[in-house]
This record gives C-alpha cells, sequence and structure tokens, in this order.
C-alpha cells in the first residue's frame, strides 16, 4: 500500500512562516510572557489577580493616551504635546470643579480642551506644513504654560461625582477589580480597534503611513485623516487627563511631566513602527502593561530605586527600535 511522502523538517518550518507585520507584536507578546513568569517565580502573589488588575488600573490613563499616539505614529508623525495636554486637563477640571462646575458640564469641556489642541496641531502640520516635532513641541509649551495659569498650585478635587468615581471598585472575591477609568480605558480601546481595522478612516491612517503620495493617487482623504489622527490623539490627550485627575483627586500643573515619551515608548514596544504603515492598537495596550509591570516588579523588589525603570524601558526601548529597524532592511 502506498504511503504519502513523509515532508522534511525544513518543509515544514518554511511552511510554518510569521507575517513580518506581527513579529514586533509577538517579541511584546514574550516579553510580557517572560515578566510574568520571573516576577511569579520571584514573588510571592506577584500573579495574583488583585496585583494584575492593579497594572490596568494603574495605567488606564496610558492606555487612553498610548491609542491616540497609535494613530499619529501610524501616520509617521509623532505627538509631543500630550503630557502637557494631561496636565492642561486636569488643571481645568480641577479649577471648573471648585468653581462649582457640575461633571455633566466639566467632563465634557475637558475633553473638548484636549480635542482643540489636537485640532490646532492637526491644522499647523497639514495646512501649513509644519513639522509634526515642531508643530507638537510648540503646543506642548502652550498647554505647559497655560497650566500654570489656570492653576498656579495644586488644586484638590472633592466634587462628589469623581470621588464616588474614584471610590467605585468592581470585582470578585479572589481580588480581581476593575475600576471605572479602567472599563473607559477598555472602551477606548475596543472602538480604536474597530476603527482602525474595519473602517475606511482607519485604511486611510495605514496607507498614509505607507506612503501619503500614494495615498493620494488612490484618492483617499489624506488632509482630512491627517487632521483627524491628532484630534484623536488631543480627545485621547484630554480624557487621559481627566482620568488621571479622577486617579490623584487633584490638578497639578507638573503632572504628565515625561508622560509623551511614555507613550511613545508604549506604542513602540507594542510594535508600531515609528516610520509609519505598520502597528496594532491591541500591540499598544501590550506595551502598556510591559510598562506596568517593570514598574510593578521594581516595586515588589523593594531596594532598587525608581529609576531603574527608566532604565529598564530605554533598554527594551531600544531592543525594539533596533528590530523594527532590521525590519524596515529586510523588505526593502
Amino acid at each position: 500500500m502506498p504511503t504519502a511522502p513523509r515532508q522534511s523538517l525544513g518543509t515544514r518550518v518554511r511552511r510554518f512562516h510569521v507575517d513580518e507585520r506581527y513579529l514586533p507584536v509577538l517579541g511584546t507578546v514574550i516579553v510580557l510572557i517572560a515578566m510574568l513568569a520571573i516576577g511569579g517565580s520571584l514573588y510571592e502573589n506577584f500573579l495574583s489577580g488583585r496585583v494584575m488588575a492593579n497594572v490596568l488600573i494603574n495605567n488606564s490613563f496610558l492606555v487612553v493616551i498610548a491609542v491616540g499616539m497609535t494613530f499619529v505614529i501610524l501616520t509617521g508623525g509623532i505627538d509631543l504635546s500630550v503630557g502637557a495636554v494631561v496636565a492642561l486637563s486636569g488643571c481645568v477640571a480641577a479649577w471648573m470643579f471648585s468653581h462649582g462646575f457640575g461633571a455633566a458640564v466639566a467632563i465634557p469641556l475637558v475633553i473638548l480642551v484636549g480635542t482643540v489642541i489636537g485640532l490646532v496641531v492637526g491644522v499647523m502640520v497639514h495646512v501649513f506644513e509644519i513639522q509634526p516635532f515642531i508643530a507638537t513641541l510648540a503646543a506642548m509649551f502652550l498647554a505647559r504654560g497655560l497650566c500654570y495659569i489656570v492653576a498656579p498650585e495644586s488644586i484638590p478635587i472633592t466634587d462628589p461625582t469623581i470621588v464616588a468615581l474614584a471610590r467605585t471598585r468592581w470585582g470578585t472575591e479572589d481580588g480581581l477589580v476593575i475600576t471605572p477609568s479602567g472599563v473607559i480605558a477598555l472602551a477606548v480601546v475596543a472602538i480604536a480597534f474597530v476603527t482602525l481595522h474595519y473602517t475606511r478612516f482607519g485604511r486611510t491612517v495605514y496607507a498614509i503611513g505607507g506612503g501619503e503620495q500614494s495615498a493620494k493617487l488612490m484618492g483617499l482623504p489624506v488632509a482630512r485623516t491627517k487632521v483627524l489622527v491628532y484630534v484623536i490623539s488631543g480627545t485621547c490627550a484630554g480624557l487621559g487627563g481627566l482620568l488621571f485627575a479622577i486617579f490623584s483627586r487633584s490638578g497639578y500643573a507638573l503632572t504628565g511631566v515625561g508622560m509623551e515619551l511614555d507613550a511613545i515608548a508604549a506604542v513602540v514596544i507594542g510594535g508600531t513602527l515609528l516610520t509609519g504603515g505598520s502597528g496594532f492598537v491591541l500591540g499598544s495596550v501590550l506595551g502598556v502593561l510591559v510598562l506596568g509591570l517593570i514598574q510593578t516588579i521594581i516595586t515588589f523588589q523593594g531596594t532598587l530605586s525608581s529609576w531603574w525603570t527608566k532604565i529598564f524601558i530605554g533598554a527594551l526601548l531600544l531592543i525594539f527600535v533596533v528590530l523594527q529597524r532590521l525590519l524596515v532592511i529586510r523588505r526593502r
């Protein structure tokens, strides 16, 4: 009886092919699993539901900011203003609450602050053809300066609605909890995922990152999309600032210093190419979780300075940037 020829090991390996687009994200997943394994082996209760939930809860604002940053970087741009917009949104929220504005009025206006700044940046980048680095740097200085005008000193938030939101926890008996901020962050991720992968706008975002001139030749709405990605980033920064204000129950002008770098690091570690055109919003979420786990491991360790967080993040970022560069060279 004839038998089917056996395939060689080399043939089977060649058939198991991973799309190069997913390689950076796969690297992020491997790093995440390795960190969970290391933390779980070194520290008791590290893998408990409470600790894992706290990683998401404590970084929910950064998840939202990283989502907005993903849209911008996918087009080949950058947004350095998000940290200052976070601070400005928090200061405006605290000022409004301290002057008797209710949550129903203050919350939309606070988010609108980020939207307006994002719109201004988008117009500067597209209409006036200013480099994103310069346009967002100018917006960063503007927003940070406005923070000191709105709130020269830290303003506590005592609004009953915000206090109730900050204290709300939904959880199980084993310690797995979620907060309103965490739910909002997950909702933003879901909306961004659908937008990027199942809408014409999302396809245009990827097309611009792959080649702006080619996108124009295909008849895609490049101008509108380039402006809208900065509007989305600004809106996410405004919402992130509100979530951080709820988390800290205060508004402070120095909030968010360096947060734009954390967001960029999370997006890059999550597999989005800095040159644009390739990346996933879920990868950015994984990048935020990696940053959160680094901080958690150092906290559990107890003897290391918090600056070691920056050192490890910098090392990871360098590795992923080199990996991205190698992938780009290989494609060419």
